[in-house]
């Protein structure tokens, strides 16, 4: 087994590095992960699989170079919504004209073109909106039927063959899965992603198929980009393993003032529900094209900090941008500024997370709490499926945590949260052992050195998973290297 001795971040906060054509060569990724990558997403939207089975093997042998675990993210393209084609391509929509959306294939113009989903007919109502080419043309509805929807031009422009048509205001009864991304689920499951995000989520029932299809092989995000999300969030959240704010599509569907509420609600609400959640979409955009952000793009990534967010993900700006090394090494940057400020601490406790009436919960706050009353270095944690360390990671400890498992998925699935270096290592059979395992990673992975008090959580019975019923707090001498020296852990 790997020798894993590299160093935790220094920050707590998780980077989240999208590859594409600008990052996906093995060199790329391993300067990615130099310049602050903690994990990497796939978008399975482009490309072919083959092209994005070559990239999950060049992630799996950087991660064999470094030895350290590498959390890997298939984000799947979900149903993407379409108008039709138009006779000459493009057409010029004025405002107040009337435009219909019909069943017709005939090629459309300024007054109609084909809708190809059946089930906005079905579900769409007086009054609603469509939105059109990303929120750029606004439509209001006036009358339907089964086979037509007429419409009021209230934002004109140009529109083209094929453009985004995004329904904010109804929830469309459809199947959160398309057939091409359950193909790219089982592709991605084959090649042993670690985690699968779906993609416009509106209610807790659309990740029900996902859930049973990946059939606990991975872990599975919901993207929360819909109106008709918000007001399931709860629901949404307690049935997956962990959210992102996709900000992108809601920020279509919403007003942009709507957008930094909804973000902090649920941030608090992920956070609260003890699940990692990503804040995403435009967070460096301008990085896409130039070396440095704005101070504004700075100003948002921190502001997700300070709320405590798990992880803050690149999209275009390290997958096709031009300088997609800067990028990551910018989102490093502002991680370890926000985190050095005295007040960070404050801030990131503004969400109140108490704890569920559970052994295990309890023993989380109190290690939080010790940590900081006796000045520990770090909080270790023995664990097989990740819930404890997931536990610690919820009440936000000011020191590292140290999660030591012996299953190579839960290390993995662990790098979008909060504040863990997971290492994949052999089991413990006695307290005695746990202890002085404790003892000599804390060492090997430079989280305490000599002299230093760590706290250290376990289960009794050992290799029993959710039997968390121990914290021990212990000082770490000089020799607990000894005859340990060169070795590799294991």
């Amino acid at each position: 087994m790997t020798d894993n001795t590299i160093a935790p971040r220094s920050r707590k906060v998780r980077v989240l590095a999208t590859l594409g054509p600008a990052s996906n060569t093995p060199e790329m990724i391993r300067t990615l992960f130099q310049a602050g990558a903690d994990a990497f997403r796939i978008n399975m939207s482009h490309g072919d699989q083959a092209s994005k089975g070559e990239i999950v093997q060049a992630i799996r042998g950087m991660e064999r170079e470094f030895g350290r675990p590498t959390t890997i993210l298939a984000d799947l393209q979900g149903p993407k919504l379409r108008v039709g084609r138009f006779a000459g391509g493009r057409v010029e929509l004025t405002h107040g004209s009337t435009f219909v959306l019909d069943q017709d294939e005939t090629p459309g113009d300024a007054t109609r073109v084909r809708l190809p989903h059946r089930e906005i007919f079905e579900a769409i109502e007086p009054g609603a909106r469509l939105l059109l080419d990303d929120g750029k043309l606004v439509l209001r509805v006036t009358e339907h039927d089964a086979d037509r929807i007429e419409t009021l031009v209230e934002v004109g422009g140009p529109l083209s063959d094929n453009k985004g048509l995004n329904v904010p205001d109804v929830v469309v009864p459809m199947a959160a899965l398309t057939q091409k991304d359950r193909s790219d689920l089982a592709f991605a499951i084959d090649a042993g992603v670690d985690w699968i995000a779906l993609s416009f989520v509106q209610r807790p029932e659309d990740l029900w198929e996902a859930r049973k299809l990946i059939g606990g092989k991975a872990a599975l995000l919901a993207k929360i980009e819909k109106p008709a999300a918000i007001e399931r969030l709860e629901e949404i959240v307690e049935a997956c393993d962990g959210v992102m704010v996709a900000r992108g599509d809601l920020g279509v569907e919403l007003p942009p003032q709507s957008v930094p509420p909804l973000q902090k609600r649920i941030v608090e609400t992920a956070r609260r529900m003890g699940r990692p959640v990503v804040v995403a979409t435009q967070m460096l955009e301008s990085m896409i094209q130039s070396p440095s952000p704005t101070r504004a793009e700075v100003s948002d990534v921190a502001t997700a900090i300070y709320d405590g967010a798990d992880a803050i993900m690149l999209s275009a700006e390290s997958a096709a941008g031009a300088w997609p090394v800067e990028s990551v090494a910018m989102m490093n940057a502002i991680g370890d500024a926000v985190e050095r400020d005295p007040a960070h601490g404050d801030r990131i406790h503004f969400t109140v997370t108490r704890p569920d009436p559970t052994t295990a919960d309890a023993l989380a706050e109190a290690a939080k709490n010790i940590a900081a009353t006796v000045s520990a270095s770090a909080i270790i944690c023995y664990t097989s499926s990740g819930s404890t360390a997931r536990r610690i990671a919820r009440e936000r400890p000011a020191v590292p945590i140290l999660v030591l498992t012996p299953k190579l998925e839960t290390a993995r699935r662990l790098g979008l949260l909060w504040g863990t270096h997971n290492v994949h290592t052999r089991d413990v059979d006695a307290f005695e052992e746990m202890v002085a395992k404790a003892k000599r990673m804390a060492l090997r992975q430079n989280v305490a050195k000599a002299g230093d008090v760590v706290v250290v959580m376990a289960g009794v019975p050992f290799r029993t998973p959710g039997s968390t019923n121990v914290l021990h707090v212990v000082r770490i001498v000089g020799d607990e290297l000894k005859g340990y020296k060169g070795q590799a852990e294991g």
